[in-house]
């Protein structure tokens, strides 16, 4: 989706020229260099690949990974997953309207991506870098976007999923979703990085957006922001805002270890059954 240019090269050989060819003006199928056939393309290419990635990677994750026991959670939504893929479905398609303009910029060259490498130290610096930069933002807006006043019109749709699964990790509302990858961009137009390397980033970060709701509780400390710190901010919304680590939390004050007990669907239930039975004793008494 990144180093697009490259990729529309690809897409127009094998898709867009037959395509505009059919269902355009002369001068959209014969110019793939206009504007207007750019942004086309690249609306269709980040909707069709966003799809893609989506399905593809939260479905092996959701396979391989995921532990279904995770769906016994009473905090779990009745037809969740399948509203957690409907949420998604309809949303990237709204989210690529938003960032098309970004990468028509990439695109024509307006971005510090760069074509060559300048050498594998430069690499590693970057892939740190970018790390560093796009969690502390991301930390910053994502913690902003949990304010009284944001927090009910933009990202209380994710957080419909208090107990989230894979299908979860893109179910957001458009405009959050994109907000969130804004420092994915601000990167590319800040700092020299390589576009394949960039691309590569492109599709870590999806990968590890699935990764971190895919319910396998592998780490309950560190650095590494797990998808157990991340269950948390889900349970309890004012913790665990980072996205890769968790060392800003640490540092500002918003980090919470990962409770084995809340997360543990059989506690969760005998914890509910409980408090119920405790309740229905009140109402008795009373």
């Amino acid at each position: 989706m990144v180093k697009m240019d490259l990729i529309l090269d690809l897409e127009d050989k094998y898709f867009f020229n037959w395509m505009y060819s059919k269902l355009s003006p002369d001068y959209l199928a014969l110019n793939a260099s206009d504007p207007v056939r750019q942004f086309i393309s690249i609306y269709l290419t980040l909707t069709v690949h966003g799809w893609l990635l989506y399905f593809i990677g939260a479905g092996l994750s959701w396979f391989l990974f995921f532990d279904k026991k995770y769906l016994e959670h009473p905090k779990k939504l009745d037809n969740q997953v399948m509203r957690e893929i409907s949420t998604t479905f309809f949303s990237i398609p709204i989210m690529s309207v938003y960032t098309s303009p970004i990468f028509w910029l990439e695109v024509n060259g307006y971005s510090k991506l760069l074509d060559s490498s300048p050498g594998w130290q430069y690499e590693l610096s970057t892939i740190f870098s970018f790390l560093v930069f796009t969690d502390f933002c991301i930390y910053w807006i994502h913690r902003w976007l949990h304010h009284p006043l944001i927090y009910p019109h933009v990202h209380k749709t994710h957080h419909l999923w208090k107990v989230p699964t894979p299908w979860a990790s893109h179910a957001f509302h458009p405009l959050d979703g994109f907000l969130q990858s804004t420092p994915y961009h601000m990167y590319a137009f800040l700092f020299p990085m390589n576009k394949v390397l960039y691309l590569g980033m492109f599709i870590f970060v999806n990968m590890w957006t699935i990764s971190i709701h895919d319910g396998w509780f592998v780490s309950f400390d560190g650095v590494i922001n797990s998808s157990a710190h991340h269950a948390e901010h889900h349970l309890h919304f004012t913790c665990n805002y980072g996205q890769y680590f968790t060392f800003w939390d640490r540092m500002f004050g918003s980090h919470r270890y990962p409770d084995h007990e809340s997360l543990d669907p059989v506690n969760a239930i005998a914890k509910k059954n409980d408090a119920m039975r405790r309740a229905q004793k009140t109402d008795k008494a009373g």
